[in-house]
């Protein structure tokens, strides 16, 4: 029988309640009711029980109280809170306490009986969990006095390169442990919530050391049945497998399918998601070190790839090259200049796409969420100048344990961005001059760039678009595309040796007589001599 605690202030409730339900039917027993959270905490402090139903609204210590007390003192009990219609909304602040269950008064014996029904399964659960991990500590326990513990260790040595390979060879051998084969891989398993991608403390990390045991347990029954190699643990609690096969025969283990199975042991059994990494192929055994240190080092990609996943040394990774997320990078850039909140969004979303269907490391794919984080602020800004980048937001990426948490910081400080573009007060026809200024920006070089070109871009009439144009700028297309070319030919003159004939081909000029002329009427210089002035 569970144990319930009833919490009210209104007596016709309290009598209600415990006069209408099916205690000991439902597997409980009320062991006791109280007026307010005061006498329940009093209550709570020498007799433990396994539920507490409570009102919100009570007095000295309300409802809400109460469940935060049960939450920093006894977290294992299960709260049910049931409140009227007008308090709802407030009751639902009582997630950040673990509240299991809301009922909204009146309460009937049916409603009460249901949400009681399923606190007792989520109960039974719980038990279940414990005594299973009981069961494993008992077994753990007897585990670390046997020898399975030094063959673990001697393999750990063999494998690490630790110790001289003829004396791990000779341990093993007086253990009964025969290495067969002359091609071998070594595969490195962690399981996914006690690894780097989450925090752990001292609970998590004794309670890793017991689900550690199990799965190295069912990988060594699992290669056992294959007669593929051994299982053992190394030093950090990581699960090793030490895969052999003859490779001049074609008697090799397939071990991809290998870890798959073991994967779904693991979950099917403990409901655990395990990643591993497959080392590479060596021939010797003086070479197991860097087959282990291959298969740890792979893991990483963890940090973009997910949990859950088996990643193989030998197959082809694949080449980063960063120029492949140019173009969306611009059209991002444009996208939060102009306000455009979907297409900051798809952006976002195919750039985190890109990033997972590679072998990125953690420290370049945090470069990259850095440069985003830069690029929102360089184009927000020009419309808000007060816009920064927050160092809560950059130290948020940085110190994400895994791509997807650090994309949320990203998504929320662009979407901040945009929100500061829209609110800056662009109109629709400003945020498309925008458009068109960062166009000309970006292809004034491109002789044939015209007025129907950059309208056809925008999708909008020539005529709206010099009208927009002129207003927002002051300037006609031709005068600012003009422009822009005669600085990009200034910078070019002043920052190189570039020919003149050479220069012009680079700003969009297809005719060097012509650029000179031009060059000429903007700045009353020619090439030659603005080149020499600033030689």
């Amino acid at each position: 029988m569970y144990k319930v605690l009833l919490v009210d202030d209104e007596i016709l409730v309290r009598q209600a309640i415990s006069a209408k339900i099916q205690w000991n039917s439902l597997g409980f027993e009320l062991t006791a009711h109280c007026e307010n959270g005061r006498q329940a905490i009093e209550f709570l402090e020498k007799n433990p029980v396994d539920v507490v139903l409570t009102d919100i609204y009570m007095p000295h210590v309300d409802g809400m109280e109460l469940s935060r007390y049960l939450y920093e003192n006894f977290p294992q009990v299960q709260i049910i809170i049931f409140s009227g219609y007008g308090d709802f909304e407030y009751a639902k602040q009582a997630l950040q306490y673990k509240v299991s269950e809301y009922i909204l008064k009146p309460v009937t014996a049916k409603e009460l009986s249901e949400v009681l029904g399923r606190t007792r399964e989520k109960l039974d659960g719980l038990r279940r969990q414990e005594e299973k991990l009981d069961e494993l500590t008992k077994v753990y326990r007897n585990y670390a006095r046997n020898e399975a513990v030094i063959v673990s260790k001697a393999l750990s040595r063999l494998v690490s390169g630790t110790q001289e390979m003829e004396r791990s060879l000779q341990e093993l051998k007086d253990l009964g442990v025969e290495i067969r084969g002359n091609a071998f891989r070594v595969v490195a398993a962690d399981i996914d919530v006690y690894s780097e991608l989450y925090e752990t403390d001292k609970e998590l990390k004794k309670e890793s050391a017991l689900m550690s045991f199990a799965v190295e347990n069912i990988s060594a029954e699992i290669v056992k049945s294959l007669d593929a190699g051994l299982a053992y643990r190394d030093s950090d609690n990581r699960v090793c497998l030490l895969l052999w096969g003859k490779m001049h025969y074609g008697e090799s283990v397939d071990a991809k399918a290998l870890c798959r199975e073991i994967q779904e042991n693991v979950y099917q059994a403990m409901k655990l998601s395990v990643s591993m990494g497959i080392g590479c192929v060596v021939h010797s055994l003086e070479e197991l070190s860097r087959s282990y240190e291959s298969a740890a080092y792979i893991l990483q990609y963890r940090y973009t790839k997910g949990i859950g996943v088996i990643f193989d040394c030998e197959e082809d990774k694949g080449e980063e090259n960063p120029m492949e997320l140019r173009q969306e990078q611009k059209e991002f850039a444009i996208a939060v200049n102009t306000g455009n909140k979907e297409e900051v969004q798809e952006q976002l979303d195919r750039m985190e796409v890109w990033m997972r269907a590679r072998y990125i490391s953690r420290n370049a794919a945090v470069s990259y969420l850095h440069q985003i984080l830069q690029t929102v602020y360089e184009n927000v800004s020009k419309a808000e100048e007060e816009f920064a980048v927050p160092d809560a937001a950059v130290s948020a990426v940085t110190r994400a344990r895994s791509l997807e948490k650090a994309m949320e910081t990203v998504r929320e400080y662009a979407l901040e961005g945009v929100s500061a573009v829209v609110q800056a007060g662009r109109s629709s026809g400003e945020r498309q001059a925008m458009r068109a200024m960062h166009y000309i920006q970006e292809n004034y070089g491109n002789p044939d760039l015209g007025l129907n070109q950059i309208c056809e871009y925008l999708n909008m009439s020539t005529s709206r678009f010099s009208s927009i144009f002129k207003e927002a700028t002051g300037r006609t297309f031709i005068e600012e595309l003009l422009a822009v070319r005669m600085e990009k030919a200034k910078q070019l003159l002043r920052q190189t040796r570039l020919k003149n004939y050479e220069i012009a081909e680079k700003v969009g000029f297809s005719d060097p007589h012509y650029f000179s002329v031009a060059f000429k009427k903007a700045t009353g210089r020619t090439p030659k001599e603005y080149a020499r002035e600033h030689a």
